[in-house]
């Protein structure tokens, strides 16, 4: 497990070897498909040779006969690789070091053991066993990782749009067959290897994952290249539509595909390493640095002191044996089982949530969270759009008004300033009604495509049935919406008349381009600048009213004047740049407001993020008025706070990175994107200290610039995103978050997917990343007393207090690998002492898994009562047992042999054996109260019970029987007991050591109570 959470590469390296890979495979790929000649033919000769049709697509026999051809458009798995997963289980991290101890232990026994010791041998054979252990649970936790992966890919939506007998239907990617003619559209993720037989103007295609190149190309209809691999006509599986639409018909499938084919040739991408790993390497690189620090040690003292000064005290054998011993020990055995059974209980805890997690260390990551830069749209409101306010001149009215006075039931019939505003609201726009809802009312229709155009379309039904616009009008072409463009054109001719332009989107994009202005009456009057201003007050008054977003109506006729679309009609390449060059000379046909409202529970959600510490920020393309309201609505920024703008931002005094401490009396900032191109360091250091901020009017390239000024300045950060647009900011944030509902590409972008749409769901998350670190905390202060200071210790007496051993190699493996391992597992389990999200979150560069405050308790206090009581019951053993005073067993070295006290070598075996087994089980009994020490931080033990209530954990108890019941299977078998030299722990000693344990539990509770008592004082800022 350890092993798994090690890569050893750094990510720089991983990343060039991984794109050497790539280019190499790219290169025996594409002499595979020399012969390849899809991108060459023509679009009829495709269509016959793959025996389908641009109007019905295939049949249903067709496909069931390719089926049985081609199977199913799945991926093989990769190879197992089972020699390199062997080698990575049993010969990687610390059981490299397990192998060295037992090439030791074996060379103990024979050729060096003289006479040779059995129990070296057998040590060797328990070591053996021990690196299989690790070795179990490190494929186990591959094994639950693959689960947990094959769980999301089942649980995530994913459907491909195809023309089959005839008609449009949503398939599942895993029934493509080759000649399946697939549409797709922005934010989709290409399902076969496909030839592009229709596309948009603006179409363009993410390859990253087949060439790594990291810029989108554009998709065309003829070849740029013989070379199959590099031409344009193509759309490989794996590949993402970031913009536009196309067409294509499928030439390839699962292992067929240029994907298929490299993925045989390339192995799996490693993910760069997160904060959990990180912290756990540091951890075991600490703890190995150490062990072998402490051997060394021991080897070196009685190589230059014991070995001339007590000759006899300790053979090679036994030196060689205690130091490699104490490398044994060290790492606690139960860590790896524990992060394994962590991280499984946190993922099943978030699956309860409809919570998605791809790397289940991610987890972690999300509870050191301290900002969040959340999309408007979806995830603060509910992506249920509709026209609320229509504007026509210098009237405003109500939607529902519009309707009722101006509906008809053909085009005909609308009143002309009706009939401008419904020819832009049905023909300027991407949306479609699923026509197998057409008995549905039309404000309550769902429909496919963009909320804003969904809502628009809707409206548009309502004045005057689609179908009527179908038949009289022909859309040329169509330059989709942009956020960087904020606008949409759509060039229409009636019948076979004269082309004309169509256009929607921001009103400071297009009013600049307008020049005219529809009237009520249907009049056109020229736009003086007192109307320009009119229409931006109205645009400002109803985003301040209710935070509608506001959509300026335009259309371009060319009447009696030189129509420069007229030429171009039948080319739409040429028509698509001659409209984008006329895109001037507007007449404004109307204003129309969106209403979104917000999602139910996301007042209660943000008000949670802040008690938590995090703060929220908005990130969004809408209007600054729109996203201020929709803000203070959300609760983004709190009910009366004063709201700055970039001006009033305190530059002169920036935050200390990383600090989360946010600027007195400054609550909420509201950014445009015009203001971010002129912003200097110093305002950034300004913004990352305010407790909310709004930045509006954002394109992708600005959202990805606040992720990452944020990231600079030492904030931790989560971006939710559900669009294309939102990814390369959801790639750069510490944590990207995708929507259920949202786009493939944003999908595979993310390491959080909330099913539900809830960003109540990703409190959970976070929640659950604070207690897997309190938890991995609690295991680790509780595995550290036992495994390093109280087996050192003995050790350290042995070599320099001249002791005989006070507890044995193999007793101490005994507590490392089995008696700690149940507690440290449930340990795992445990319930959050305090509610965690009252808490700011922990800033990773200052408060890490491990510190001097956790050594100090785990060493300085802990550590140390265990220590003095273990030896204290083996020296009291050797009294009560044997007649032996410790002042005979301090300093004894080699004295310590046959006839020492009156003893025989036999009788001093036998009281050691016994006393250390005494030892070893004051040791077991001391754990039972150190589990229930690090149950809690600062809270008492008896608020935490076990047995009853919230905080219950009642498996913890189990742990006494388990160990009670090793103790006696080690000790009381006579084979043992010959084999390992462990003794028959006398019955008063099962007893003898629980004042020590109640003492310890005493002492803590103390310690506890005082750090309540003065949070400011000593203690409390010593506690870990």
């Amino acid at each position: 497990m350890l092993n798994a959470l090690l890569p050893l590469q750094t990510a720089h390296q991983q990343r060039e070897a991984e794109d050497r890979q790539r280019e190499a495979a790219l290169n025996r790929v594409a002499d595979d498909l020399r012969q390849l000649r899809f991108h060459l033919d023509t679009a009829n000769d495709l269509y016959v040779q793959l025996g389908t049709s641009p109007v019905v697509g295939l049949e249903r026999a067709g496909v069931q006969r390719r089926k049985g051809i081609y199977g199913r458009n799945v991926l093989s798995p990769p190879p197992r690789q089972w020699t390199q997963r062997i080698w990575r289980w049993f010969f990687t991290g610390f059981n490299r070091f397990l192998w060295v101890a037992m090439v030791v232990f074996w060379l103990c026994w024979k050729p060096i053991g003289n006479p040779p010791q059995p129990g070296n041998m057998a040590m060797a054979v328990v070591i053996v066993l021990v690196v299989c252990l690790q070795a179990m649970f490190s494929a186990w936790q591959e094994w639950i990782t693959s689960r947990a992966m094959d769980s999301i890919s089942s649980m995530l939506p994913t459907e491909a749009t195809v023309l089959r007998d005839g008609k449009k239907r949503k398939l599942a990617p895993e029934e493509l067959v080759p000649g399946d003619i697939v549409f797709l559209q922005a934010g989709d993720r290409v399902p076969a290897d496909m030839r592009l037989v229709e596309v948009s103007l603006d179409l363009l295609l993410d390859r990253s994952e087949l060439s790594g190149a990291p810029d989108p190309t554009i998709g065309t209809l003829g070849y740029t290249s013989s070379n199959y691999l590099e031409t344009r006509n193509m759309a490989m599986m794996g590949a993402n539509v970031t913009q536009g639409q196309c067409a294509g018909v499928v030439v390839a499938t699962g292992d067929r595909t240029v994907l298929g084919r490299i993925g045989r040739l390339v192995s799996g991408k490693q993910a760069e390493r997160t904060l959990l790993q990180i912290e756990v390497q540091r951890l075991v690189n600490w703890l190995t640095s150490v062990s072998l620090a402490v051997g060394t040690l021991f080897v070196v003292l009685w190589a230059a002191w014991l070995r001339p000064a007590f000759p006899g005290f300790m053979s090679v054998a036994d030196a060689l044996a205690n130091g490699v011993g104490v490398l044994v020990t060290f790492v606690p055995g139960g860590l790896p089982i524990s992060l394994t059974l962590a991280m499984t209980a946190i993922a099943k805890r978030m699956q309860r949530h409809r919570l998605l997690v791809k790397n289940l260390t991610t987890v972690e990551t999300l509870g050191t969270v301290d900002v969040i830069c959340c999309e408007k749209t979806g995830t603060l409101t509910q992506r249920q759009m509709a026209a609320v306010r229509v504007g026509v001149g210098d009237e405003e009215l109500t939607a529902a008004r519009l309707v009722a006075c101006c509906e008809a039931p053909t085009v005909g019939g609308l009143a002309p300033a009706a009939r401008r505003i419904y020819e832009v609201l049905a023909l300027c726009n991407s949306a479609a009604f699923d026509p197998l809802l057409a008995h549905v009312p039309a404000d309550e229709r769902a429909a496919m495509g963009d909320a804003t155009d969904c809502a628009l379309l809707r409206l548009a039904e309502q004045l005057c049935p689609l179908r009527q616009a179908e038949r009289r009008y022909r859309t040329l072409v169509t330059v989709p919406f942009s956020l960087r463009r904020r606008w949409m054109l759509a060039v229409c001719a009636e019948g076979r008349g004269a082309p004309f332009m169509l256009a929607k989107g921001a009103p400071e994009a297009l009013l600049p381009r307008c020049g005219s202005l529809q009237m009520r009456s249907g009049a056109v009057v020229p736009l003086t600048d007192e109307m320009r201003a009119r229409l931006e007050a109205t645009q400002r008054r109803w985003a301040e009213a209710d935070g509608s977003r506001v959509l300026l109506l335009c259309r371009r006729e060319f009447a009696g004047e030189h129509n420069p679309l007229a030429a171009h009609a039948d080319s739409p390449a040429a028509l698509y740049i001659a409209a984008r060059d006329a895109l001037q000379g507007l007449c404004v046909v109307g204003l129309v407001a969106l209403a979104d409202p917000p999602s139910e529970d996301i007042a209660d959600t943000i008000a949670r993020f802040r008690g938590a510490g995090i703060r929220v920020f908005m990130v969004t393309g809408d209007y600054a008025p729109t996203a201020a309201f929709v803000a203070r609505q959300c609760g983004v920024i709190s009910g009366a706070a004063p709201v700055d703008g970039i001006a009033e931002a305190p530059c002169e005094a920036p935050c200390e990175p990383g600090c989360g401490a946010t600027l007195p009396g400054r609550a909420a900032l509201v950014v445009s994107g015009e203001e971010l191109l002129d912003l200097q360091a110093e305002h950034w250091d300004a913004i990352a200290a305010y407790d909310a901020c709004v930045f509006a009017r954002i394109t992708p390239e600005q959202k990805l610039q606040v992720v990452e000024e944020l990231r600079a300045r030492g904030c931790t950060v989560a971006v939710t995103g559900d669009e294309v647009n939102d990814v390369p900011a959801m790639r750069a944030a510490h944590v990207g978050v995708a929507m259920g509902s949202g786009s493939a590409v944003a999908r595979d972008a993310a390491e959080v997917v909330l099913l539900d749409n809830s960003l109540a769901a990703l409190a959970v998350a976070v929640e659950s990343g604070r207690l897997m670190f309190i938890n991995l905390k609690k295991v680790i202060i509780y595995l550290l007393p036992m495994t390093n200071l109280s087996e050192i210790i003995p050790s350290l007496l042995n070599v320099v207090l001249g002791l005989p051993i006070p507890l044995s190699t193999f007793l101490m493996l005994v507590i490392n690998t089995i008696t700690d391992v149940w507690a440290s597992v449930v340990l795992t389990y445990e319930e959050p002492e305090t509610d965690l999200m009252r808490y700011p979150p922990r800033n990773p560069a200052k408060e890490g898994l491990v510190d001097a405050r956790f050594f100090l308790q785990a060493y300085g206090f802990v550590g140390v009562v265990e220590t003095l009581s273990g030896h204290f019951i083996f020296f009291l053993c050797l009294y009560l047992r044997g007649g032996i005073a410790p002042r005979h067993v301090f300093l004894a070295f080699n004295k310590w042999a046959d006839g020492y006290l009156g003893k025989s070598k036999e009788e001093l075996a036998l009281l050691v054996s016994m006393a250390g087994s005494a030892h070893f089980m004051a040791l077991v009994v001391m754990q039972w109260a150190n589990m229930f020490v690090a149950r809690t931080r600062f809270a008492s033990v008896f608020r935490q019970n076990p047995l009853w209530g919230p905080r219950r954990n009642p498996l913890l108890l189990v742990s006494v029987p388990i160990s009670v019941a090793v103790a006696l299977f080690f000790n009381e078998l006579d084979w043992f007991n010959s084999v390992f030299l462990t003794g028959k722990i006398p019955v008063e000693f099962f007893f003898l050591p629980i004042p020590f344990a109640l003492l310890l539990l005493a002492l803590e509770e103390l310690r506890k109570a005082l750090v309540r008592r003065y949070p400011r004082g000593v203690l409390a800022r010593l506690a870990w």
